[in-house]
């Protein structure tokens, strides 16, 4: 696989700050979100590379090691001790503990290491292989804290998924991968969200948007309204001659916002007006007063 520049993907430099980084992944998580792009299979793709992106750069030990590692920060700690495995069994070696590899000195570097027998005469210790799979889980699933297991190269693992998880969202699994060899440690899973589209609500960020149909009577004279929301039936007063597509927010009704315990986004709720079909005669005559008044 290419190497992704995390930075070029967020569209920041180097040096942004924590605040930068923020700011621009919700840019361009909001741009690329897949509920706006149905059926994008390249936004789609995007949108995991900003969340891969902000995954490594948002967390401050992470961005460190890629900083310092690049493609290859994943094995800064295998490195760590490569590199003083050498320093002990080459003492007089021109490389010191206050210098740093880089790129494809670091590759060339680990590669011929561990591809040799130590000079201790110990066999060297491989970390495992990391492992990817897929969690698909409805809307209304990853609306509350809930527990699944998935199967992963014949082993079953379950995990607490946490309320207001993401399309598209990846989460890291420690030492759940592949085992290490010669005593080295298990690798990593990463899992990738992936959430089915709901035939009533539709999700953006935190929030939520729902469309509910209006007759006309109460459209015109006003009056109350009982919806469902994810949390429960919620009554709703109608203003008198509410137009067609008229929107009411709903505060705190929407998504959890993710590991902010009591935290919730809004809840945009839009009227469809309904015209009122197979009128009697008498209604119809009524109507035909209304519009001569």
């Amino acid at each position: 696989m290419a190497f992704i520049d995390y930075y070029q993907t967020l569209g920041i430099e180097k040096g942004a700050t924590e605040e930068a980084i923020k700011k621009a992944y919700r840019k361009l998580a909001r741009k690329y979100h897949p509920d706006l792009n149905p059926n994008d299979k390249e936004a789609n793709t995007k949108f995991q590379q900003i969340n891969e992106a902000n995954e490594v750069l948002s967390d401050p030990e992470k961005r460190k090691k890629y900083d310092q590692y690049g493609e290859d920060w994943k094995h800064a700690e295998q490195f760590e001790q490569a590199r003083q495995s050498q320093q002990r069994s080459n003492p007089g070696g021109p490389r010191t503990s206050g210098e740093s590899f880089s790129g494809g000195d670091f590759s060339e570097f680990f590669e011929s290491f561990f591809g040799e027998q130590p000079r201790s005469g110990r066999q060297a210790q491989f970390r495992g292989q990391d492992y990817t799979a897929e969690l698909h889980v409805s809307l209304r699933e990853a609306y509350q804290t809930h527990q699944h297991t998935l199967t992963v190269n014949g082993k079953n693992i379950r995990i607490t998924v946490p309320a207001g998880i993401a399309n598209g969202q990846v989460i890291k699994l420690k030492s759940q991968g592949g085992p290490g060899a010669n005593g080295g440690p298990a690798g990593d899973l990463y899992i990738t969200f992936v959430i089915a589209d709901d035939p009533v609500f539709k999700r953006l960020n935190d929030d939520l948007y729902l469309t509910v149909d209006l007759d006309l009577y109460t459209a015109v004279l006003g009056g109350e309204l009982t919806i469902e929301t994810l949390s429960g039936k919620v009554k709703l007063k109608v203003s008198p001659e509410t137009q067609n597509g008229t929107k009411v927010r709903l505060k705190g009704k929407g998504f959890p916002v993710y590991k902010q315990d009591g935290q919730f986004g809004d809840l945009y709720v839009t009227y469809s007006v309904k015209i009122p079909t197979g009128l009697t005669d008498k209604q119809k005559e009524l109507f035909k007063e209304i519009s001569q008044l």
